[in-house]
């Protein structure tokens, strides 16, 4: 699977290379060495790290599920529950839990 990057954030990760470059080893890299190791990066290690923020999404939305139970969760045929024979009604609900 290739990584795509809209154009702006190709071109502010490269003069993020660059500067990195720079500023940790003293040298100078130009913009296609720069482009060239992005793409590198984004073909080497990008499907690692794509793969990791989908198994994070993933995790985070099965914990959300899990808490539906919790949270959308009516007492079935409550209508009269509670109501001790004196003809008043009441909905119970499940309280929150957390």
């Amino acid at each position: 699977m290739d990584i795509k990057l809209p154009p702006q954030a190709e071109k502010q990760l490269c003069a993020s290379i660059q500067r990195f470059v720079s500023e940790e080893y003293g040298e100078s890299l130009g913009e296609l060495r720069a482009a060239t190791f992005l793409t590198f990066c984004l073909k080497e290690m990008g499907p690692a790290i794509y793969n990791q923020a989908i198994a994070d999404a993933q995790a985070c939305l099965q914990d959300r599920v899990a808490e539906l139970e919790n949270i959308c969760f009516a007492e079935e045929t409550s209508y009269w529950k509670g109501d001790g024979g004196n003809g008043k009604k009441s909905v119970a609900r499940k309280p929150l839990t957390r």
